[in-house]
């Protein structure tokens, strides 16, 4: 079968629109004349012409967006609320895959890092999800050796992929250019979807008698790199960073786990969240959960705890009243900054254009943490509000 997201389809799509079209110019005279024939025939023309289109249409979008990624995501039948997942005894990380990041000379290790694909099973959660791994130059360089890296996880909206956040967001060519520039110490992503589970919106909760995705972020996750790859244990070496759903976990994770996460950066994030048909109930009839996972809330009226926060928004964005709240919110020892720009939509372009000031601003945050994680950067200032 044909990739729901690849070119193939899109083109079959594409030519099957246009000769359609080109068929309905052709046939339109010998179709005119009266009678319910006729008539059926322009009917016929007209929806085939336009269902075509319209599929073609949406097969591009949803291959540019990453709306869904598989036939089984569209038609869900991959699962849903009710799957069952057999635990295992240990976190596991397994490299399913490698792909060499971009190069002009020497080695990729050398120049520009790799790019893994993998796959991460959590012991305590008992999920499991896919993702990419970025390994920056340094990583492979004997001067590196003996040392530990920073590591930001970046997480995709829902419904999304995380290819995107490679191919589109640009996250690892974003990042080798702040290391470059020394504005961010050498870093591992950790790329992957806010929810590993099939067609359902998690909103990264853990779900009573449900999905424990908040645990697989904030326990399983952390604990399964620093056992495959050199990753720095403190929480202030951690970070996450998400836009639209992902940026909502990015900053949840923080305020609710700091002990995993020390800074968070979110793109266009909503500050809370509601049960609706891609999320099912996540709160299991309890308003108390509910109030928990409302990140105002939060700031309003739970003890202040020690990370970073970064939002973007716009006077464009739905998020913009609520970011000006958060800000008026938070509590010392919490430390929020905004990117606030002067046009902006929901939409990857938007988020293309915060992810570099952000990766400053997350340099910041590594050096201030751990100063000796950070040698070898030194961070500029950066355009945040």
């Amino acid at each position: 079968m044909l990739a729901l997201t690849g070119t193939p389809l899109q083109i079959i799509a594409s030519v099957l629109a246009v000769a359609a079209f080109v068929a309905t110019i052709w046939l339109w005279p010998k179709l005119g004349g009266k009678g319910v024939k006729a008539l059926l025939g322009r009917l016929g023309a007209f929806f085939a012409t336009q269902v075509l289109v319209l599929v073609a249409m949406a097969l591009v979008a949803n291959s540019y967006f990453g709306f869904y990624t598989t036939w089984t995501d569209l038609l869900g039948t991959a699962g849903g609320p009710g799957t069952v997942v057999d635990h295992t005894p240990g976190n596991a990380l397994k490299v399913t895959g490698e792909q060499k990041f971009y190069s002009s000379q020497g080695s990729a290790e050398d120049r520009s890092g790799v790019i893994q694909k993998v796959s991460v099973t959590g012991a305590t959660s008992g999920l499991r999800n896919d993702g990419y791994v970025y390994l920056p130059p340094q990583y492979f360089q004997p001067a590196y050796a003996g040392k530990q890296f920073p590591m930001a996880l970046v997480l995709s909206g829902y419904p999304g992929s995380a290819d995107k956040l490679i191919s589109l967001m640009q996250y690892p060519a974003s990042t080798l250019k702040a290391i470059n520039a020394k504005q961010l110490p050498p870093t591992i992503l950790v790329m992957m979807r806010p929810s590993p589970i099939a067609n359902r919106d998690t909103e990264c909760m853990d779900v009573p008698g449900g999905p424990q995705v908040e645990t697989f972020f904030t326990e399983d996750l952390p604990k399964a790199m620093a056992a495959g790859y050199r990753v720095a244990p403190q929480a202030g070496a951690h970070a996450v960073l998400g836009d639209s759903t992902g940026g909502y976990c990015a900053l949840k994770f923080a305020l609710r786990k700091p002990d995993a996460y020390g800074a968070a950066v979110a793109l266009s994030a909503d500050y809370s969240v509601s049960n609706d048909p891609t999320t099912g109930d996540l709160f299991g009839g309890s308003a108390q959960l509910k109030q928990e996972n409302d990140l105002l809330w939060r700031l309003r009226n739970t003890p202040a705890v020690p990370v970073s926060l970064l939002l973007a928004t716009s006077p464009n964005e739905d998020n913009y009243k609520a970011t000006q709240e958060m800000v008026a919110a938070f509590k010392a020892p919490t430390k929020l900054s905004t990117i606030t720009l002067d046009v902006g939509g929901h939409n990857f372009r938007t988020w293309g254009r915060e992810i570099p000031p952000a990766l400053t601003w997350l340099g910041r945050q590594f050096a201030a943490a751990d100063p000796a994680a950070a040698a070898g950067a030194t961070p500029q200032p950066a355009p945040i509000a």
